[in-house]
Formats: C-alpha cells, sequence, structure tokens
C-alpha cells in the first residue's frame, strides 16, 4: 500500500506557504503582510525554509502516515 502522507502534507504545506496568499514574511512595505498577492525574492527564500524545516519535522520526526483503507 503507498503511504499518502508526503503528498498530502507537501500540498497542504506548499498552499499554506505560498509567499502572499495568506501571509508574506518579509512584506514588502511592513514586517509581515497578510493577502497582499505580491511577493518578493526574500519572502520565497523564507518560506521555502520554513517549508522544509514543518515538512520534515512531521515526515521525518513525528512519521506521520496516511493509507488509503
Amino acid at each position: 500500500m503507498a503511504d499518502w502522507a508526503p503528498v498530502l502534507v507537501g500540498v497542504v504545506l506548499f498552499v499554506l506557504l505560498s509567499p502572499g496568499l495568506l501571509f508574506q514574511i518579509p512584506g514588502n512595505n511592513h514586517t509581515v503582510e497578510f493577502g497582499g498577492c505580491k511577493t518578493n525574492g526574500n519572502a520565497i527564500f523564507l518560506h521555502t525554509l520554513i517549508f522544509f524545516a514543518v515538512y520534515s519535522i512531521l515526515i521525518l520526526a513525528l512519521d506521520i502516515h496516511i493509507y488509503p483503507s
């Protein structure tokens, strides 16, 4: 059976951590901007690091598994 946890966790985190969609750190004018839909290189880099850290913790450290029934 296939383990769907890496796929589902990755998709959810990608949507939630897309810079400019819900929030952006660092923002263009402020430290944190919400729903601006505009981004910059620093925000992309920071959100990538946050994604990698949270994804690694969830998949490797917490050992999450989702199997279809």
